[in-house]
């Protein structure tokens, strides 16, 4: 009888076990009943929400680059937590546009959150409770390589024109990681760090609207433009991210100091200082912040909730003001340049589509170093419409003694 009450045991356990649902397993059941939906009209929005939003797998699209056209494809998302105290989230995404730009990359975020305890003090301890919220420690690893067919050229510094404009294309594939180290819970101060390979790849531009590059400019006029190469990309800083008036003044504040150490040509070393402060005064407290969280991918936009559930579009009242100060300085040492690929771009949106100078051409102005002033308004009208204005002052220079404020770009 023991014997074959060891037998029903053992096969009770294995039936249980082939019939569990494993988190991602229920993931994909969960978005297949999401999915299913969509043959009701009156639910197409959320259709929609479902198909560029769910996870694990989800519709990627956007732009991969000002002037590469929109990119489209797959991204998997998927959430794990292996203990009480770490989640994992990992992303993986492939796109592509018409134009024969390509994205393609794998991400992993590890979040630290320390057990909360319970202290007992004595009666009448004016200690403060430490079950409050704390941030934090988060690290990504990640592995990315983009390829961009049409990327804009004007020449280096303030002085350049629309008709010095040029095209080249550049594969570009980095690898690495960085890290968000909370130290001090009470104005959200953390030191940030990450170390990446990189490995940059120029070729002609095939847009025949305007010049190659290599028909315009040279190694003197574009530095880097025969060096293509590998760099070993290091960088330390502080993030600073305080509240005051009850949340309605909020703060982004970055001091980072980055390395650029070339594998082939010593002399396209060179070092980066970037200051940027944000201030974000909100009109009411329903607005999110300017930033995304630490904790997701670049494919996922859930929140701290278990289920990891994007937000649903609101209709409530969102609105702020907002105020920005962003300089790039570079120290180049004597008989270095700094690739012009790696310099930071004005005008329209940069590389990595961030706005400035909305006026002018995407990538208008490039220099070694950039400073950029911007005053912001923007309110909801109803659901995900909005209004948006803005005043941007900007300038580039090839030394970081010519970064003053006078005759701005």
């Amino acid at each position: 009888m023991k014997g074959a009450t060891a037998k029903f045991i053992c096969g009770f356990v294995l039936v249980a076990s082939l019939h569990a649902e494993t988190p991602l397993i229920a993931d994909f059941r969960h978005e297949g009943d999401h999915l299913k939906a969509c043959g009701d009209l009156k639910s197409i929005f959320g259709c929609v929400s479902t198909l560029f939003t769910d996870h694990p797998l989800h519709i990627s699209a956007g732009s991969i680059a000002p002037g590469n056209g929109l990119a489209a494809g797959g991204a998997f998302v998927t959430h794990w937590t292996p203990g009480e105290s770490w989640t994992l989230n990992a992303d993986a995404d492939a796109v592509a546009s018409v134009n024969g730009s390509w994205r393609a990359g794998g991400y992993l975020t590890a979040v630290f959150t320390p057990r909360r305890t319970i202290v007992a003090r004595p009666g009448g301890s004016p200690r403060k409770s430490n079950l409050a919220v704390k941030e934090s420690l988060v690290m990504h690893g990640y592995a990315q390589s983009t390829s961009l067919s049409k990327l804009a050229y004007f020449g280096l510094g303030p002085d350049t024109r629309d008709t010095n404009r040029s095209y080249f294309g550049m594969r570009e594939t980095i690898a690495g990681g960085d890290v968000v180290w909370p130290v001090w819970k009470t104005a959200n101060i953390s030191l940030v760090g990450e170390a990446n390979e990189r490995s940059v790849d120029l070729r002609a531009g095939v847009d025949k609207s305007s010049p190659s590059i290599e028909t315009l400019y040279t190694e003197a006029t574009a530095p880097g433009l025969t060096r293509p190469g590998s760099f070993t990309q290091t960088g330390e800083g502080v993030r600073l991210r305080p509240e005051f008036a009850g949340g309605y003044v909020q703060l982004n504040y970055l001091v980072k100091f980055q390395q650029y150490a070339s594998h082939g040509d010593s002399q396209l070393s060179f070092q980066r200082l970037t200051l940027d402060f944000s201030h974000q005064f909100v009109l009411h407290l329903a607005t999110r912040p300017t930033f995304g969280m630490d904790s997701n991918g670049p494919n996922d936009c859930g929140d701290d909730t278990a289920a990891h559930a994007c937000p649903a579009v609101s209709n409530n009242r969102e609105g702020s003001i907002g105020l920005r100060f962003l300089m790039n300085q570079s120290f180049i040492p004597e008989g270095h340049v700094v690739p012009f690929y790696f310099q930071p771009t004005l005008g329209g949106s940069d590389i990595n589509g961030n706005a400035s100078l909305g006026s002018y051409q995407d990538y208008r102005f490039r220099g070694a170093n950039t400073m950029l002033m911007r005053a912001s308004f923007e309110h909801s009208i109803y659901g995900p419409l909005g209004f948006l204005a803005m005043f941007d002052s900007g300038k580039v220079a090839a030394k970081r003694s010519d970064l003053d404020f006078s005759e701005r770009n």
